[in-house]
């Protein structure tokens, strides 16, 4: 579809036919030159039993492959995030470099487990310290989170997924991340099971058709923001 629109002109009406938008298209393969990164909220750290969570974030990593598009993973529970609501609390704070390798990406995937049926608390920690992107602005009010989509993972071995990926949905929307249609992708086992993703031998073909998706409308979206940005604040 890109290669169609390249080189040409997307005119948006109303329905009185009133022109309300005229988008661009650069003659240009870099109109996809898109950069993903992955966060993994699993409480295990990487010398730890393998993680669910990044089982899930690598299908979808695989598959924004396919569109030519490479995904950067951090497992969060590696690095010291320490608690507050600022961009950097000071040293010995491994924050500021995730939130340098977040804005340097156009897809931020957001992996939490399930725990006690809630996003997990290494995910929460991530999420309070995007809090500060509500007061980083540019000189048109747009928040430094602007032109980026989000998008969500989520595994676990009871029911949750729908109330976590709504928590996790309306954090990333509330500090300036858009997103995308049906862009969460999830597993959870059986009630009362000891059945962990990591250990299915193979995917499930309907968390394959949803990995998909997900795939297909955030890549889809990035690469339109990617070449047309949010409007800011009309100057006085």
């Amino acid at each position: 579809m890109w290669a169609a629109l390249m080189g040409t002109t997307v005119k948006t009406y109303s329905s009185n036919l009133r022109l309300i938008a005229s988008v661009s298209i650069p003659k240009t393969e870099n109109v996809m030159n898109l950069k993903a990164l992955a966060l993994n909220g699993t409480l295990k750290t990487s010398k730890g039993e393998p993680s669910s969570t990044d089982r899930m974030l690598q299908l979808i990593a695989d598959g924004m492959e396919g569109y030519g598009v490479k995904t950067e993973r951090y497992r969060l529970a590696d690095h010291n995030i320490l608690p507050g609501v600022t961009s950097d609390e000071g040293e010995a704070d491994a924050w500021p470099a995730i939130r340098k390798a977040i804005l340097n990406a156009d897809i931020l995937v957001m992996g939490t487990p399930i725990w006690m049926g809630q996003t997990s608390s290494v995910t929460k920690r991530a999420l309070e310290r995007m809090d500060a992107f509500l007061e980083e602005t540019d000189d048109q009010g747009r928040m430094v989170s602007y032109g980026r989509v989000a998008a969500v993972a989520v595994v676990g071995n009871e029911d949750g997924a729908h109330n976590v990926s709504a928590d996790v949905y309306q954090a990333l929307n509330d500090v300036g991340f858009t997103i995308p249609a049906n862009a969460v992708a999830y597993w959870v086992g059986e009630a009362m099971g000891s059945a962990n993703f990591v250990d299915l031998d193979e995917v499930p073909d309907v968390v394959t058709k949803t990995v998909d998706m997900l795939v297909r409308n955030t890549v889809h979206l990035a690469g339109l923001l990617k070449v047309s940005e949010y409007p800011g604040e009309k100057a006085d």
